[in-house]
């Protein structure tokens, strides 16, 4: 001991470190003395250090090319994009997958706890890794190597959202390393509550539904706000086998684990135990499907929307941020749902009044029964309807007799089938005491759209009996000869040359010479009648006389009847108009849509504006992307009111026709209803215009017309134009679908009257005649002979003075002359003026 220690305080401190010196170079030899001495030792260094290497170089290749868990901040999931109607009330949604994005405040805690207590119950806690389950899921995977069983996953929550969003669902050991990695990054890049509202956004939940709000809906028809305890636990035990718990069969073990996960919330305190058990008595209560968002059948509509939103911005994600598909867009419409309803059953009922007892007319599609299971490739297909009971189904067999398979993969006897009907056959059918019965889809068909004159916005479109039997929209897309229903621009024209509504027009033949190889050509009258006599122009408009109708032309001149039609939008892009005489009858095809649009151009005093079925766009932000009309409000966000006057936003559209000559023609196209070929709507007693027409064959039958307020074009024909029959005209098929679109909806339709622009002279005529009258008014009689018309300025007929009149005239101012010969007379009496001689010469009344 007295070696150790040194007695002179003075040197203790130096002694003590000698010793420590001599104690480390000791320890340094015995290490080395072992190292030289014992070869496990150095293997077992050996082994940790490359252990240490290979886990690095491991570490950098597993993370090297990860995501930058930095990207999670600015993450957009996919979303659907949402379409309003003119309401603000949504009808539909364009989706792949039912998307709806939640925040963490609308997130009910209950739902919170189910999740948490099914997957992941240490998630508040740890970093992104949980031990204990790592090491289970380790087990669980060696457990299974070479069964084809896959492991249990051991996921995180944090993990789930690496892998969902950002790594991928690879089945690996490498997947899973790398989902490790980058849950830890994860975790130091968001908060908790950050990491749970992407995992609950974005974790698939079978009916193509991903997230807890798009799959409260796909099985409970519910927001997760009104869901119970037990429809959450039902939720939260998805994410393990969405598509296996989703099915009814599988109803039982189903519910054998949502009755796990309300164990396991008890045992962590999130219910009590009366809750659990309540919770554990409960059925499912899973909806076998969910409510319409529609609130109206617009698939003609809502395709058209589609169409021209990814003309706009693309289809899907890597088409941009804001595509339709993907992007989250908000799209107000112009759609009136009940305006919609209306117009689909108002063509459907001329439809199917056509098409009367024809029975089955052949297959709507055929399937051809090599390619597979015929009710796979029916589901496949997408066709279906949706009018009273009927069912789209295919024909399985006709041997023994006929059966009909439907999409969800049932099969039924049929009945009425026909021996014409094949295997493979797609038909409707409805139901029939213990099976179904064959029913005809009407193989004529039509279109219809109405708008609002004064915007251009679209109400209502109907292009077809049903948007699910075919995308093809007669409303817009099919070009079809309108027949009499352009000769309001034909008159029109007719009044920009110097004609008038009281300008006497022949009803006579007209023939012209067309060249040596076709020789000359002879216009008649609707059904062959060659007329005769001269009639007030308005005549020839409302009672659609051909005759006087090629003579206005003519006289106008063929070239500027074409730029008319051409001013007012008729003439579509593909089509090139002539100069010919039967381009006045409406030989020339247009849509729908454009003839519509030219009509309520008149009505907005001739001022075209571009058919819209877009109000405007927003962003997934709420920032508006687009609109349809971009007017400018000068002054409207001004700090301060400058004393001024309110800013107002100018007129849209152009001007495509003299606003004057616009009224006139509509003031015309009033007697059509009054007394010409549409009287069927004269006792909806409301001012309404408007003009029939029906093509040679015919093969059309038209309608145009409406109010100050909505103008509506309809036509009915076979796609294929074919005749439809001697008996078909426009007033006695077209015209009762625009009856019974206004029958429908009466709310929309006031006494409001056509407004007259400025230099517009209302003038009372003789109907018949034309001629001025003076000693009569008109009455509410549509028959009556006196009735107001409208001329520009200088145009009204003038007063026919009788030939005794013009004698006493003459007189007066004779005698007038012969005093002033003879100067002054006290016996002369002044003369008297005419009475009314201002309001009989001219004025505006």
């Amino acid at each position: 001991m007295s070696d150790d220690f040194d007695a002179d305080p003075a040197t203790g401190t130096a002694s003590f470190s000698r010793r420590i010196s001599r104690g480390g170079q000791g320890a340094w030899a015995n290490i080395t003395h072992a190292w030289r001495t014992r070869r496990w030792l150095r293997l077992l260094f050996y082994a940790l250090g490359g252990g240490l290497l290979l886990a690095i170089i491991a570490y950098v290749w597993l993370a090297w090319d990860l995501p930058d868990a930095e990207t999670l901040n600015d993450y957009e999931p996919n979303l659907p994009s949402v379409v309003r109607g003119i309401d603000g009330e949504i009808v539909h949604r364009y989706e792949r997958e039912r998307r709806i994005e939640l925040d963490f405040r609308d997130m009910p805690d209950q739902l919170l706890n189910a999740y948490i207590s099914a997957e992941d119950e240490t998630f508040w806690s740890h970093n992104g890794i949980d031990a204990g389950g790592f090491i289970g899921a380790v087990i669980d995977y060696v457990s299974k190597i070479g069964s084809g069983e896959r492991a249990v996953g051991g996921s995180t929550i944090t993990q789930q959202v690496a892998k969902n969003i950002l790594v991928g669902n690879e089945y690996s050991v490498v997947r899973k390393l790398r989902e490790m990695i980058l849950a830890t990054r994860i975790e130091g890049v968001l908060e908790k509550e950050e990491i749970i509202t992407l995992y609950l956004n974005e974790i698939p939940l079978g009916r193509r539904s991903f997230g807890v709000q798009a799959a409260s809906l796909a099985y409970f028809d519910k927001d997760v706000d009104e869901l119970e305890l037990h429809e959450m636990a039902y939720l939260a035990i998805l994410p393990r086998a969405p598509e296996e718990y989703s099915r009814s069969a599988n109803f039982g073990i189903a519910r054998d684990r949502r009755n796990l996960v309300l164990s396991q919330m008890e045992d962590n305190g999130y219910i009590t135990a009366d809750e659990m058990r309540a919770a554990q008595n409960m059925p499912l209560g899973v909806v076998e499907g969910r409510r319409q968002s529609r609130s109206a059948d617009a698939g003609y509509f809502l395709e058209e929307v589609r169409r021209q939103l990814i003309t706009q911005f693309g289809e899907e994600a890597e088409d941009g941020r804001n595509s339709v598909y993907a992007g989250g867009l908000w799209v107000r419409t112009s759609l009136d749902p009940d305006l919609q309803d209306a117009a689909r059953n108002s063509l459907r009922g001329a439809l199917l009044r056509y098409h009367g007892n024809r029975g089955y007319t052949g297959p709507i599609a055929t399937l051809n029964p090599d390619n597979g299971s015929l009710t796979s490739q029916l589901a496949s297909s997408y066709i279906s309807i949706n009018y009273e009971d009927w069912r789209i189904g295919v024909i399985t067999a006709t041997d023994g007799g006929a059966r009909i398979g439907f999409a969800n993969g049932d099969e039924s006897p049929l009945s009425g089938a026909p021996n014409s009907l094949s295997v493979g056959d797609v038909v409707a059918a409805s139901p029939s005491g213990n099976g179904w019965r064959l029913r005809g889809v009407p193989e004529v068909s039509g279109g219809f759209l109405a708008m609002e004159p004064d915007t251009g916005r679209i109400l209502a479109m109907q292009g077809g009996f049903d948007s699910r039997l075919g995308a093809f929209n007669r409303a817009t897309q099919a070009n079809r000869q309108p027949g009499s229903t352009v000769k309001p621009f034909v008159y029109a024209a007719g009044i920009d040359a110097g004609m008038t509504p009281a300008s006497m027009i022949p009803d006579t033949q007209y023939c012209y010479y067309q060249g040596s190889n076709l020789g000359e050509k002879c216009f008649t009258n609707f059904g062959g009648g060659r007329g005769g006599g001269e009639y007030p122009m308005r005549y020839g408009l409302e009672q659609s006389k051909n005759l006087m109708t090629v003579h206005i032309a003519m006289d106008a001149g063929m070239d500027n009847v074409i730029e008319t039609f051409r001013d007012v939008e008729l003439e579509p892009e593909e089509i090139e108009y002539q100069p010919f005489p039967a381009y006045s009858l409406g030989s020339g095809e247009t849509t729908v849509e454009r003839i519509t649009a030219a009509y309520a151009a008149m009505v907005n005093h001739g001022r075209l504006n571009e058919p819209t079925v877009i109000d405007y766009v927003q962003d997934r932000d709420g920032k508006v992307i687009w609109r349809a009309d971009e007017r400018e409000c000068t002054g409207c966000n001004m700090d301060e009111w400058d004393g001024g006057a309110m800013p107002r936003f100018g007129r849209t559209g152009r001007q495509a026709m003299d606003a004057r000559t616009a009224f006139q023609t509509v003031h015309m196209l009033t007697g059509v209803v009054q007394r010409g070929t549409a009287t069927r709507l004269r006792d909806l007693d409301i001012p309404m215009f408007g003009k029939t027409g029906t093509s040679t064959g015919p093969t059309n039958a038209w309608f145009v017309g409406g109010s100050p307020d909505i103008v509506a074009g309809t036509y009915i024909g076979f796609d294929t134009p074919r005749n439809m029959g001697g008996w078909i005209q426009g007033g006695n098929t077209a015209v009762p679908i625009f009856r019974q679109f206004v029958d429908e909806t009466p709310d929309y339709w006031t006494a409001r009257p056509f407004s007259a622009p400025n230099g517009v002279r209302m003038v009372r005529v003789d109907r018949r005649t034309g001629s001025r009258v003076f000693d009569a008014w008109p009455s509410d009689d549509p028959m009556s002979t006196v009735i107001w018309e409208a001329f520009q300025p200088d145009t009204e007929p003038r007063r026919n003075a009788r030939q005794d009149e013009i004698d006493a005239m003459r007189e007066i101012i004779l005698a007038q002359l012969r005093r002033r010969e003879r100067g002054p007379s006290l016996e002369s009496s002044p003369t008297e003026e005419p009475e009314n001689f201002a309001e009989e010469q001219g004025g505006i009344y």
